[in-house]
């Protein structure tokens, strides 16, 4: 351990070592900073596709209710013209017993008294 080369040698190693350990750090690094920033990337491309997504599903929630509150207009009008039909029908069917009334009286001498 006394020879001179000896140390030198393990100088050399040392350097080669630190220089490797530098070099692999230093290459670790980067890798990691590049991958961070396609993970980046493709999260902001996700985010995009999403958001267009729901952009889409907005669009058509947005028809689905136009088209919900038309048919309720045309509800609201069949409704409408239900209860005239039915007002109309409840004014014959009280005419015609206005007139059964007066046909019953007259066939059974009712309306002689």
């Amino acid at each position: 351990m006394n020879e001179p080369q000896v140390w030198t040698l393990i100088g050399v190693f040392a350097a080669g070592l630190f220089g490797m350990l530098t070099l692999m750090s230093t290459m670790f690094a980067r890798m990691l900073r590049t991958e961070i920033g396609s993970v980046r990337t493709e999260i902001a491309s996700v985010r995009t596709d999403v958001g267009s997504e729901v952009g889409s599903i907005r669009s058509e929630v947005s028809s689905i209710r136009s088209e919900v509150s038309s048919i309720r207009t045309e509800v609201d009008g069949v409704r409408t013209e239900m209860r005239s039909g039915f007002a109309a029908m409840t004014q014959r069917i009280d005419r015609l017993d206005a007139d059964i009334n007066a046909l019953m009286k007259r066939s059974f001498g009712l309306d002689r008294d």
